[in-house]
């Protein structure tokens, strides 16, 4: 287990915040050092069961891949796509391209709401760095996959179709991520029902995901009949009043590309109250990197989730640029990813070539607690690179 750093008065943690930029340069080619492991470790299992297409974590120290179905597919690209966005190395490109081409029958997969989280974190990545004519197109028909789970009366995208004795129309806060997607569809085509399907469904999740304090639940469920919300619960937090980490993150992240997107000041507001949430938060710990849940039962003794944490310092680095508080949000995110870079880090040659470790996926069930992920690596690179773009 990584070492705990106790709780913070996070009022005053933001306040006195003094990190200093992280040498992206080192990070980088540590990055690179450990990714280009983790590819040679991937690709030796992919020669016995092709059908895996992805490095999701490790278990018991050996590391697991999963098939393009798994939402965290599109990961694994993504971490190649950023490295190629900073050095432009060839060698990234083509392999990046190589494991898009696994990822990309999904855009075809009706199944599943995690669309953008598949297609648009790596192929969406290949086609902003490129402009290639087919990336475009598979960009296209994955948004097209996408809309037919929107349900005009509840105004929401489906997020599971799982568990449907549990719940009718579940919606997920991990669903805001998938938006961007369709955004870039109407960009893409010049059809506005993506957008219009985009700006709904996070209009709708500001109405209803939200408590008074700007926490967020992490499951919604819908009458489909009258759009009147049913229940709300968790699938991955605490308990349902409680305040999962990565819901909160992912909130943040989402309403920050909403406003990007529309420039709708309402989702600029969404963000910066979830900002303050999260920021301003008793049970923050001093080092920003959140316990899997704000309200996690046996603080400080619960695990971190170094995933939320470069998610959360991402979306601050790009909300700060549209933001009065950007200062404020700069000194947090700079702070939060000191201390991963510090702290969370894989030594160089370990962990199968994971860059973070650290995080929690699922603590109810067990699953992935104390362990690297390959989309907290992704966001992290993210936020490196947003790191300096937002000093420019």
């Amino acid at each position: 287990m990584q070492k705990l750093i106790g709780l913070a008065g996070a009022v005053v943690w933001a306040a006195t915040l003094t990190a200093q930029p992280v040498p992206l340069k080192k990070i980088m080619n540590d990055a690179a050092v450990q990714t280009m492991c983790l590819l040679k470790n991937t690709d030796s299992i992919r020669t016995r069961n092709a059908e895996l297409v992805s490095p999701r974590t490790l278990e018991k120290g050996e590391l697991k891949l999963v098939p393009a179905k798994d939402w965290t597919s599109g990961f694994f690209p993504g971490v190649m796509w950023q490295l190629y966005a900073y050095n432009h190395g060839q060698q990234w490109r083509t392999n990046a391209e190589k494991y898009d081409a696994l990822v990309e029958p999904e855009q075809w997969n009706g199944g599943t709401h995690d669309m953008g989280f598949k297609i648009y974190s790596s192929i969406g990545n290949g086609y902003r760095l490129t402009n290639d004519a087919h990336s475009k197109e598979v960009i296209i028909q994955a948004a097209k996959t996408l809309s037919t789970r929107f349900n005009p009366k509840v105004g929401c995208i489906r997020s599971w179709d799982h568990h449907k004795e549990k719940w009718a129309y579940p919606v997920i806060i991990d669903n805001m991520l998938n938006l961007e997607l369709l955004f870039a569809a109407t960009r893409l085509t010049g059809d506005s029902s993506f957008y219009k399907i985009a700006v709904a469904h996070a209009t709708t999740t500001m109405q209803h995901h939200f408590r008074d304090d700007y926490s967020c639940f992490h499951v919604v469920d819908y009458d489909t009949l009258t759009g009147k919300v049913l229940q709300r619960t968790t699938h991955q937090g605490y308990s349902d009043a409680s305040a999962w980490a990565r819901g909160q993150s992912w909130a943040l992240y989402g309403f920050t590309m909403c406003y990007r997107e529309t420039h709708n000041p309402a989702f600029l507001q969404q963000a910066e109250h979830v900002a303050a949430y999260i920021l301003h938060h008793p049970h923050l710990p001093a080092d920003g990197v959140p316990y899997w849940d704000f309200d996690a039962p046996n603080l400080p003794n619960e695990p971190r989730d170094a995933s939320a944490a470069a998610v959360i310092a991402s979306a601050l680095y790009e909300l700060s640029a549209y933001s009065s508080n950007g200062r404020e949000y700069r000194k947090a995110a700079d702070h939060t990813l000191q201390c991963l870079t510090n702290h969370y880090r894989s030594p160089i040659g370990e962990n199968k070539g994971f860059i973070l470790l650290h995080s929690t996926g699922t603590k109810p069930s067990n699953t992935e607690v104390d362990a690297p992920l390959n989309y907290a690596d992704y966001y992290y690179l993210e936020a490196l690179q947003r790191s300096v773009k937002q000093r420019k």
